[in-house]
This record gives structure tokens, sequence and C-alpha cells, in this order.
């Protein structure tokens, strides 16, 4: 029996592990946590019944507890409860299903208690991945990409020799608004923000895929997940989202892992590496998809592609600052007080002032995001 925990497990990447759990039969959940959907919790807590349950807010840790007093199911709350959660001692493998920054410290933690880590938060390796990835070596942990991207080349790198790699090649749909110049996106709406082509996801991350700062992120990720230089990294747009990524090897050839827009296969794949299991679902029918097509990202009208280039190309604490802006922005436009626009005119500026620190500790780190979020918060 398997055992894990979930960062996150009312969001999109924490129930769809849920539904690999519930497929498969042997994983135990031991722990999970949300921020504050109690509602949602109480249901997993009676489903799984967890040793351990991490709320965000206090005030919602609260309630809980009084709602699950019937079940052995203890309750905790804020930075202590998630690493509490992230260290729990039966656990083999710590889910990061949790949406931000927030995610560095829990993962940190669970690493240091010799946890593998099935990662999808992104926010992890973008600002922390100096320090993350070299201690996941000194303590022996692997790291075990979830988004879908990053499983894809860890699928095409499978039996393969890292030295031998010449290019990462990462997918991208192009997102809801793709083909569109900057003119058109002046008046987009949230609902049309919202409105993914091909996949359901959370609203921060579609949000993201529609201003490319979603594949700006995940440049970044894969240079410390993979140890690859951004030379040698590319996106490249591929609409209907069947080819997930690929790699090209030094002699020409290329690796690519192919499927349904389904995110319960890199969790899964995640979960059990280096094994498969069945997982039910829609198969590719190569017949009546009839063609795959590519196109070269629009890093004209979507700027948070080149916008996180640059972050990266910089270092130091830039890529927290992208981060961190992002962030916020996303969360303003999601509250409807910023157009869809200003969130690269936040981004763009946030950078544009920040005087970097080249070697940043974790300190370092949670310091810059909330100044940066000061800032930010002081002009919009």
């Amino acid at each position: 029996m398997k055992k894990i925990a979930i960062l996150g497990s009312t969001g999109s990447i924490g129930t769809q592990t849920l539904d690999v759990v519930r497929a498969n039969g042997d994983i135990e959940v031991l722990g999970i946590s949300a921020g504050r959907n109690i509602a949602k919790l109480e249901e997993q807590v009676r489903e799984f019944s967890p040793q351990l349950v991490a709320v965000w807010d206090e005030n919602a840790a609260r309630d809980l507890a009084q709602k699950i007093q019937d079940t052995d199911t203890k309750v905790v709350s804020g930075m202590d409860g998630l690493l509490e959660l992230a260290a729990m001692p039966e656990t083999e493998i710590l889910v990061t299903a949790i949406v931000g920054m927030l995610g560095i410290r829990p993962t940190i933690e669970a690493i240091r208690a010799g946890k593998d880590i099935a990662l999808a938060n992104k926010e992890t390796l973008v600002t922390a991945g100096h320090l993350i990835m070299p201690m996941a070596e000194e303590y022996g942990v692997k790291i075990l990409p979830v988004d879908s991207e990053h499983s894809a080349i860890f699928q095409s790198l499978n039996g393969e020799h890292k030295e031998e790699v010449h290019k990462l090649l990462i997918t991208a749909s192009g997102g809801p608004f793709r083909g569109r110049k900057r003119a058109d996106l002046e008046h987009v709406t949230l609902e049309d923000t919202l409105k993914h082509p091909n996949w359901v996801m959370g609203q921060k991350i579609t949000v993201d895929s529609a201003t490319l700062v979603n594949k700006g992120l995940e440049v970044m990720e894969a240079k410390w997940l993979f140890g690859m230089d951004l030379d040698h990294i590319q996106v490249v747009v591929q609409p209907q989202s069947v080819i997930h990524s690929m790699v090209e090897f030094k002699d020409g050839g290329i690796i690519a892992q192919l499927g349904t827009p389904d995110m319960r296969l890199p969790i899964q794949y995640a979960l059990y590496y280096p094994h498969r299991r069945y997982l039910a679902g829609d198969r590719l029918d190569f017949a009546k998809l009839g063609q795959i097509t590519f196109e070269e990202p629009d890093m004209e009208t979507f700027l948070g592609l080149p916008m996180a280039i640059q972050a990266s190309r910089e270092g130091g604490s830039m890529p927290t600052v992208f981060n961190a802006a992002n962030e916020l922005a996303v969360k303003k436009f999601l509250h409807r007080e910023i157009r869809f626009l200003d969130i690269y005119d936040i981004i763009g500026q946030a950078m544009e002032r920040h005087i970097k620190i080249e070697h940043p500790q974790l300190e370092d780190i949670l310091a810059v995001e909330n100044e940066t979020y000061q800032w930010i918060e002081s002009r919009w």
C-alpha cells in the first residue's frame, strides 16, 4: 500500500489525484490540505479517512474540526500545519498540488523528511530551483513532475542518457486567444479568458495559459528539473494538445509523449513511477484526429513567455518578482479589478524596478515576494 499526502486536495490536481486513488485501490491518503474549502475537505475526510488535514485559514480550520469531530482525523492550520503534513512520518510521496509560492516551505520540509515529491507546484522551482534541486540530490529524493509537459519530457527521457540530449521542446495549446493580436485583447473579459479550448484546469492556471505566463513558468521550471540552459529549451504551439512535449537528441532523433488531454495520466505516472497502470478514459484515434499542427508562439502579443525567459536569464531574485507579480495580477484580474493586458504591465513594471539579489536564500525569496506584493498594491 503506497502512502501519500496531498497539498491542495480540493483543487484541480488534488481532486484528480484522488480520482487516481479511487481507481487503483492500493494508495492510502494519510494527509490532505486546502486553503478554506471546508465543505470539500469534509467530504474528502469522510471518504478517505486521513490521519491529518491541514487548513491554511485558521477560522476555517476551527469550523472543520467541529464538523468532523466524530472522526479520528486531526486538524491543523497555517504554515505550521502545512509543514506538519509535509513531514508526516509514514508517507512516501507528497503531492504538491497547492498553487503559489506557499508550496516552497512545505516542499523543503518534505525533502528534509526524505519524501519523494510529485511536483505540480511550478512556483517552487521557478523561484527556488537553485535550492530545491541540490537539496533533493543531497537527501536522495525524487522530484517527479506532474505537470503534463514536464511529465512528457520525463517520460521521453526514460532510459536515455542525459548528456545526449540536445533540446527540450515544450508544447503549448496557445490558449483561448491563440491567433489574436494585442488590439484584440484590449477588452477581453474574464469569462472569455477562462474558456480554455482543451484542458479543464483551475482559474489561475487557465489565466496563465491565456497570457502564456504558464508556458514561461514551464520553461523556467524545465531549466531546473532537467538541467538544461534556456538556449536549449524551445516552445512550440501544438493546438490539438496531443503532443504533450518532446526531447530532441544530438543525432536529430526526437522522442515525444502523446495522449489525450487528461491530467490523470501524469499524476498516476508520478505516483507509480517507474511502473505504469491501466487508466480508464479516451484513447487517441489517429484516423479521427487527422492531423497535428504546429506554430511558433506569438511573443509580441503574448508577453508572458518572453518576460519569463528574461527573468530566468537574469536569475537571482528576478524569477521571484516575475512570479509574485503575476500571482497578484491574476488575483486582481479574477476579482475584476484590472484588465487582461494590465497583467503584463504589472509584471513588467515590477521587474523593471527590482534590484536583483544574486543568490537568494529562502528568507530572501519570501521577502522579495512580500515586497513585490506591497509595491503592486500601492500602485494598482
